[in-house]
């Protein structure tokens, strides 16, 4: 096939929907879809009447709430649903499909600094739903006093009490004009509580929600059908007070289990499609490895956009495409826990790939979570830092890091954490730099060695060497960067290479070359000798000198777990 006739086929392929949760959208348009409709079978044979649903973010909870959306409603086009897997459910499709009046609100806009704007950002979407069914206005199914009820929703200056009754008068009117019940879908239910709890109004937005909740689910008699998504389980006690017919579905359940995130099956297909099939071993590396039930599922954000970029460019490195979504302050609050020596063992067992045993809690409330180390993780186990590996018992779990995309969100906040902290002991780390400039190999390793026991190591045996010297390189860089005044680079081009580390003491007249290896199989001699062989080699002094810089150190370091050895290159 000539070159020209290729690229037309490729320029056919369906287009990847990268953040596309307009399920219609997504139909019409000609996206990729991998088909989730079976999860609509299975919700209405398992019967309901208020389904929660809780799983980690960008796992597409939205869209498939866009997909139910649009099979129960009475408006659309439900060809949409031609040739997937719910339209062989010939009877569900008869008796449900496109038979009620839906009521979709998503609440994950409400994120603001106090009680005030958020309420209006809330009242803002419960508008923005009630605004869709205009034609409730001219019904002759309503009295004047229902349309003026169905009115107040429509107000700029809604006050509380028309918010928190909102989602139970549209479901009212909704029922009086079509005659039928309603089906509610709320999505992201607890994102405006999480933001309260972070902007310091949470029993505000905890007793608004609340109410919200318990008129559209509790008392609301023309509901047919509810489901909630959110990343937490917020404590029944705390928000479904009294609410007996709500369903909860976690990431520990076997219902459903398929149905959020990518199977294997479904991204060896994806990337065949895509022509990309060769780079399977390194998206399941990466963005595999979550346990939601019994199946073994990808992060559908992290596959769509690897695929995305590995068409254009095949030799591009997997990245970490979710630590910009979020904050990632689980895993921040973790680190900062790992004072504890046993946390600090235990955060370091995890980083090698190795399972730790923990009693999880999945009812909690936003206060409670980091309350205690035990809180910190049952939140991240439920928000997708941490997933189950085998069978819980009871309430104890084995858990593990999902993959190399969630490791390096740890590795990051490890390095993180340790440059926060590294400055309070300024005593130390003058001595340390005062041992490098004066020849003192002995206390240089010494010092290095006390740091390296008190920080986490990374020790994983599945993780290239360059990237464990990255690690050793950070610690190092972390540790001079307490002398403000010197000159400190990086990675930076010298001689016929590129030297790890360069300090330059504010004398002027002195020049220190770092070399820093991994020594894999324990051999920390062998591994110095290896790094100043380097330095010597791509000549690294070579523009020291050229700038009148006489007295030039070469040091190699040589790392291994929380062990090194300190070599001064002898002239």
């Amino acid at each position: 096939m000539v070159e020209g006739a290729w690229k037309e086929m490729e320029m056919r392929k369906k287009k990847l929907p990268i953040g596309i949760e307009n399920f219609e959208k997504l139909r019409l348009e000609d996206f990729y879809y991998i088909d989730k409709t079976g999860l609509i079978r299975e919700l209405l044979n398992n019967w309901g009447e208020v389904n929660l649903f809780t799983r980690p973010r960008r796992f597409g909870k939205s869209l498939n709430m866009s997909m139910l959306e649009h099979f129960f409603s009475l408006n659309g086009d439900k060809s949409i649903f031609n040739g997937l897997e719910i339209s062989k459910e010939t009877a569900l499709c008869e008796e449900y499909m496109g038979k009620y009046p839906v009521i979709s609100v998503s609440l994950k806009g409400i994120d603001a600094l106090n009680f005030e704007m958020a309420f209006r950002m809330g009242a803002r979407a419960v508008r923005r739903t009630a605004s869709k069914v205009q034609y409730l206005l001219e019904s002759d199914a309503l009295s004047e006093s229902d349309k003026l009820e169905y009115q107040s929703l429509l107000n700029s200056n809604m006050d509380e009490s028309t918010f928190c009754d909102s989602l139970r008068i549209l479901s009212e009117m909704l029922e009086k004009h079509h005659g039928t019940k309603v089906i509610l879908l709320i999505d992201e239910y607890d994102v405006p509580l999480a933001k309260a709890h972070a902007n310091g109004y949470y029993d505000q937005m905890l007793s608004l929600i609340r109410s919200l909740l318990g008129e559209a689910l509790k008392t609301n008699n023309s509901l047919k059908l509810a489901v909630l998504t959110g990343c937490l389980r917020i404590s029944k006690e705390s928000i479904f007070t009294g609410l007996n017919n709500l369903k909860v579905l976690t990431i520990a359940d076997e219902r459903f289990d398929e149905y959020f995130g990518f199977t294997d099956k479904e991204v060896r297909e994806l990337l065949e499609y895509y022509d990309v099939a060769n780079h399977y071993e390194e998206v399941k590396r990466w963005y595999d490895g979550y346990q939601f039930g019994n199946e073994e599922v990808y992060c559908p954000w992290d596959v769509l956009n690897h695929c995305d970029r590995i068409r254009n460019e095949p030799h591009v490195q997997p990245e970490n495409y979710w630590i910009n979504t979020s904050s990632n302050d689980a895993v921040k609050r973790f680190i900062q826990e790992s004072a504890n020596y046993t946390t600090k063992r235990e955060i370091e067992s995890l980083v090698a790939g190795e399972v730790i045993t923990k009693e999880i809690h999945q009812e909690l409330t936003y206060p409670e979570v980091y309350q205690t180390i035990d809180n910190i993780w049952s939140l991240l186990f439920t928000t997708g830092y941490l997933t189950q590996r085998g069978r819980a018992e009871g309430r104890q779990m084995k858990l593990a890091i999902p993959n190399m995309e969630i490791r390096d969100i740890y590795v990051t906040q490890i390095m993180e954490f340790f440059k926060e902290n590294v400055r309070e002991d300024g005593d130390t780390l003058n001595r340390f730099c005062d041992a490098l400039r004066n020849k003192d190999v002995e206390n240089v390793e010494k010092i290095f060695t006390e740091y390296l026991r008190r920080t986490i190591s990374i020790r994983d045996t599945a993780v290239r060497t360059d990237m464990k010297e990255t690690f050793y390189h950070g610690v190092l860089l972390g540790i001079l960067g307490v002398k403000n005044r010197w000159g400190i680079s990086s990675n930076r081009e010298m001689g016929e290479g590129y030297a790890d580390i360069l300090a330059e003491p504010d004398t002027g007249d002195m020049g220190i070359i770092i070399e820093v290896k991994y020594a894999h199989d324990g051999n920390l001699d062998a591994a110095c000798k290896e790094a100043l062989k380097q330095i010597e080699y791509t000549r690294y002094e070579d523009d020291l000198e050229d700038d009148g810089v006489e007295n030039i150190l070469k040091y190699g370091i040589a790392c291994y777990k929380k062990r090194c050895r300190v070599m001064l290159a002898q002239k």
